[in-house]
């Protein structure tokens, strides 16, 4: 219509006159024919009436667009916890004001926050509160707080037992660092040191556990790469904490979202890389049957950009796919299922949308892989529902099929989630981790039977609080990641 419009105008022509009438009687009749004129969709996920390509806050509604630093940020999405005046990407203290950013022994950490204390110990959940923190039937058995780390903010997080010693430990992703804490006793848990970022500060970095080694990946990181971390190191630290060095780098990539590991087969997944690179997005399959050496197999065009996923040798109801080497991935706005037995020709088995879409950010099959329980992380900002996870009938592979919704009490934003046996372990933000019972999934029924909330403060949908949680250690410690608070551990009330 632009292009019509511009013709009727252009001055030059000797026949302005009929032209104009022309294109008048033709955007006449154009507006008032029967037919629908019809348009691309547009999304907006704020409802702001600012397109999301457009926005500068895609998900928090700023119709005015204001950005006062002009770097291309909406003011409301540069969040000022502490109300100082110092954005909270800046600040060296982000939930205690100190707009004067004093960090006498510069180490990052602004005098305010300088803790000596680095771990609080064992508190019960009575009354509904562990020490300071929400919680229902989980106790808090150790909190060891950001500064501990020499960061400013957590994210991922994962366990790895030594099979020869039987200790447990936590593995924290931070943004500077990957730090590693001896959790075997809770009651004094070991700050043994840190892994300091291959490249550059990161709030995404991601680890997974293959034969005793630690891999770590970085996302909008330069040339992070993968990191390689021999995990029996920490059985002799003499002197906590101390500053590692990585035992191996893989730089066939640079940066990624999330790694994905195989431990039946010794094969990662580097999920998530970065779209403007040479990858373009897609899907590595790395060889680390050697841990010290990994190897390139190739990589996974036809599935797009897959934000996380999850990988096994498959043997659920579906006999077609039996011992079958399966990657379900999360690919933003659809759910991949892809058969990757062959790295030289991994093929889509078939995908499986949703309604109400906002990110399809990241799932995992229950034990009998039966069913999948999706999170999608910003339909709760997108649509305003409570948060809301999605189950998958996936009994046939070949035709998945949604099964319901379950909605959890809060608003919060949900993020990683795992099932260990009958319970799925949500990762909620700032509603904390919120464990649900499964056992009557097949009946369209899930119910939560405890909580740990991290982030008292409030449960909106926000992205602050809990990142991620591990619940796979025999004990029964189960380890949480907090953005803003560091590492926790909690325990099952009475275990």
């Amino acid at each position: 219509m632009r292009n019509l419009f511009k013709s009727c105008f252009l001055k030059s022509s000797k026949y302005y006159s009929l032209l104009l009438f022309l294109c008048f009687f033709v955007v006449s009749f154009q507006n008032c024919s029967d037919e629908p004129v019809s348009t691309l969709p547009i999304s907006d996920s704020d409802n702001d009436g600012i397109e999301d390509s457009l926005d500068n806050c895609a998900f928090i509604s700023n119709p005015n667009q204001e950005d006062s630093d002009n770097d291309g940020i909406g003011d409301v999405c540069e969040l000022d916890s502490d109300n100082d005046g110092i954005i909270d990407d800046y600040d060296n203290c982000r939930f205690i004001s100190n707009p004067n950013q004093e960090d006498d022994d510069n180490d990052g950490f602004g005098n305010v926050c300088d803790n000596s204390d680095s771990t609080v110990a064992l508190a019960y959940c009575e009354n509904g509160f562990a020490d300071i923190f929400p919680c229902n039937d989980y106790d808090l058995m150790a909190w060891i707080p950001l500064s501990t780390f020499g960061a400013t903010a957590g994210n991922d997080c994962w366990g790895w037992t030594d099979s020869t010693t039987g200790k447990e430990y936590a593995l924290m992703g931070t943004n500077s660092n990957t730090s590693f804490v001896d959790i075997t006793d809770t009651e004094n848990p070991i700050y043994l040191g840190k892994l300091p970022t291959a490249s550059v500060n990161s709030s995404w970095r991601d680890i997974k556990i293959y034969n005793n080694y630690a891999f770590i990946i970085a996302d909008n990181a330069g040339n992070h790469g993968m990191q390689v971390f021999n995990l029996t190191r920490l059985r002799n630290v003499s002197n906590p904490p101390e500053t590692f060095n990585s035992d191996g780098n893989y730089s066939g990539f640079g940066s990624a979202h999330n790694i994905v590991i195989n431990e039946s087969t010794g094969y990662a997944y580097i999920v998530g890389t970065t779209k403007s690179g040479p990858f373009t997005g897609t899907t590595l399959f790395i060889n680390i049957q050697d841990p010290s050496n990994p190897i390139y197999e190739g990589n996974f065009q036809l599935g797009g950009y897959s934000h996380d996923a999850q990988v096994v040798i498959y043997n659920g109801p579906d006999t077609d796919y039996t011992g079958r080497e399966i990657f379900i991935g999360s690919n933003e706005n659809t759910v991949m299922i892809a058969d990757v037995t062959d790295k030289a020709n991994p093929t889509i088995i078939r995908t499986v949308n949703y309604s109400n879409t906002g990110y399809t950010h990241q799932g995992w099959l229950t034990a009998d892989m039966k069913y999948f329980i999706l999170g999608d992380e910003v339909d709760e900002l997108s649509f305003g529902n409570n948060t809301r996870t999605v189950i998958f009938d996936f009994t046939d592979l070949d035709n998945p099929s949604y099964s319901f919704d379950y909605l959890g009490p809060t608003l919060a934003i949900d993020h990683n989630g795992y099932v260990n046996n009958n319970t799925f372990y949500l990762a909620n933000y700032r509603a904390g981790v919120r464990i649900i019972d499964i056992t009557q999934i097949g009946n369209k029924s899930m119910t939560e039977i405890g909580y740990f909330d991290s982030y008292p403060e409030n449960n909106n949908a926000a992205f602050d609080g809990v990142w991620s949680v591990f619940p796979f250690f025999k004990s029964g410690n189960i380890i949480i990641s907090d953005i803003n608070r560091g590492l926790f551990v909690i325990r099952k009330s009475g275990s």
